[in-house]
């Protein structure tokens, strides 16, 4: 399954879409019994414009019986959200300080990008590689870099690096495995 999380500035949402009608595209432990053909006319019922407008593009394959009984430690839903408000604290501050009025990074306009997610040398040249390559769109860039500028709050990071920049670039090009 493919999970798609969309972040329009006016509110919050999920999307959710298998590969195909069948939905075991990609699946390891089934058969896909569409047709190459039948898959690419159910993909192209999703937009490249749609798409640029989605935030994060995660692929979710499905869980495994091993894994859902295995003892694996995680992390705690209490220490992800400690770290996530610390996050979104770091947002609010940065933008007071600023004099602006968001409260989060998807809410950044291009200006606003612009100030509070420079990129270094290295960081510039792999966004710009990253654009060129997979064939992004500005809109794509720009969510691209509000996406970073989250990695590396959630880090506790005061500037963005070429990680948080690579994690970001990560979750947009699933949707050019199916979608291009």
């Amino acid at each position: 399954m493919r999970a798609l999380v969309w972040q329009p500035e006016s509110q919050n949402g999920r999307m959710a879409t298998h590969g195909c009608p069948c939905g075991y595209f990609n699946d390891k432990s089934r058969e896909c019994r569409c047709s190459p053909l039948v898959i690419q006319r159910y993909v192209s019922k999703v937009s490249g414009p749609l798409l640029d407008r989605i935030d994060i593009h995660v692929e979710v394959p499905a869980v495994q019986y091993k894994e859902l009984r295995g003892n694996a430690a995680a992390e705690g839903s209490a220490e992800i959200r400690e770290r996530v408000m610390t996050a979104r604290d770091r947002q609010r501050e940065r933008f007071r300080k600023a004099g602006e009025k968001n409260y989060a990074n998807s809410q950044m306009n291009t200006r606003q990008i612009r100030v509070h997610c420079e990129l270094g040398a290295d960081a510039e040249r792999l966004l710009e590689r990253a654009m060129q390559q997979q064939g992004l769109t500005a809109r794509a860039h720009d969510r691209i870099l509000k996406v970073a500028r989250t990695i590396a709050d959630l880090e506790g990071a005061d500037h963005l690096s070429v990680p948080h920049l690579a994690e970001a670039i990560q979750y947009r090009t699933l949707d050019r495995s199916y979608w291009a």
